[in-house]
């Protein structure tokens, strides 16, 4: 029996009917024309304050996928999950907007949640998207070494100094802070910004930890020299090691801009490249300790496998193991009833402003082949247990 098929651990805090409600919604998300134009319905009824549908959002993808609209209400879930040994990890998921005045309320967000977490073990990292913090375009001519104006430059010093104020908070109060990683034609100059960021915090120990996405080529290289970077530098890593999330838009851009593919051929190739990625963080825990955010059970068990090999405690404080809430909580409850280090990412904000982060996860859903079968599936299995 696969160790991740235990669906009365898996669900054991969930009614009949929240049950039979999470069955509907993978239902529906399984159908790629459907989900494609669901969201894109959804995303302008929303937008143009249709309140019948925010309610009816609210009750169905936003409980399933969300937390609360606000830090306060989604400590009902927070204390949920803490009793049963899995942390939370507060993600206030507000996307696509790109003014200054969003940045800094978001920044100020992101503070707040570092002071509010204090002391409370239940909330063990802080994160957020380099996007919240400045625009794509100026990451991308940053990354590419393009010659900024006077009002970039300034502009950039703005980005700089939020990514500043949030590690510099989290290192004062011993806090972890993963950054999030996004599209690749950004992500050089957030990957530079991290590490300037853990050069200057992480002398003691981890506490600003960058996102590898395992799906693209050429990020086992870049690992094995940041190491060399590190030790040079001396201070410590911490990696958060995802496969990704943005395959297709991904693919679309680099055909019609002409440059390589920068996604790994095929899933077999992001698979092989995710366990490279988990040797490498393996052989390397003297210096390097993971964030492993993964809903694939044999990645996962790999992980155990090599902690074993290794005679590593289940709480190794090195390694931690990641999914999102609403989904994959097979992996989530049986890690947790096993001692490991845990957490569930726990979006958060006001149901309109998190529509276009819902409509994304759906749209995930639907293309990450198994997934919302696998969901289904487990699901389906536990009513029928039930009835017995």
């Amino acid at each position: 029996m696969p160790i991740f098929n235990d669906t009365k651990v898996a669900f054991a805090d969930k009614s009949d009917a929240q049950l039979r409600k999470a069955y509907w919604m993978f239902k529906m998300i399984e159908q790629p024309a459907l989900t494609s134009l669901g969201t894109s319905v959804l995303n302008f009824t929303v937008h143009n304050n249709f309140p019948f549908v925010t309610g009816i959002v609210k009750s169905t993808l936003f409980e399933q996928f969300c937390g609360g609209e606000t830090r306060e209400e989604s400590m009902k879930v927070v204390k949920q999950l803490f009793k049963r040994g899995v942390g939370s990890i507060f993600d206030y998921s507000i996307e696509g907007k790109e003014d200054e005045e969003t940045f800094d309320a978001v920044c100020k967000e992101i503070k707040d949640i570092i002071r509010f977490s204090v002391g409370n073990p239940a909330i063990p990292f802080i994160v957020f998207k380099p996007t919240a913090f400045g625009r794509i375009d100026l990451y991308e001519a940053v990354g590419n070494g393009t010659e900024l104006t006077s009002s970039q430059k300034e502009e950039w010093e703005r980005v700089v100094r939020r990514f500043d104020e949030v590690c510099s908070l989290c290192h004062e109060n011993d806090k972890k802070v993963m950054v999030d990683a996004e599209e690749t034609w950004m992500q050089d100059a957030a990957d530079q910004l991290c590490e300037e960021m853990m050069e200057k915090y992480n002398r003691e120990k981890p506490i600003v930890w960058n996102t590898i996405q395992m799906y693209r080529t050429g990020r086992l290289e870049y690992m094995e020299a940041h190491l060399q970077r590190a030790r040079e530098k001396n201070y410590f890593i911490g990696y958060k090691i995802v496969r990704g999330a943005y395959m297709e838009k991904e693919r679309t851009r680099a055909a019609e801009k002409g440059y390589p593919d920068p996604i790994q051929p095929n899933k077999e190739a992001s698979d092989r490249n995710y366990n490279a990625g988990i040797d490498f963080v393996m052989n390397h825990l003297d210096k390097v300790s993971a964030f492993f955010g993964t809903h694939n059970e044999i990645s996962s068990e790999l992980v155990m496998d090599k902690m074993k090999s290794k005679v590593l405690e289940n709480g190794n404080p090195h390694i931690y193991f990641g999914q999102l809430y609403g989904m994959s909580d097979n992996i989530t409850f049986y890690l947790s009833d096993k001692g490991y280090n845990v957490a569930k990412y726990l979006p958060y904000g006001p149901v309109k402003d998190v529509v276009p982060y819902l409509t994304r996860r759906a749209r995930e859903n639907t293309s990450v082949a198994g997934q919302t079968g696998r969901e289904l599936g487990l699901i389906k299995k536990e009513l029928e247990r039930r009835k017995k």
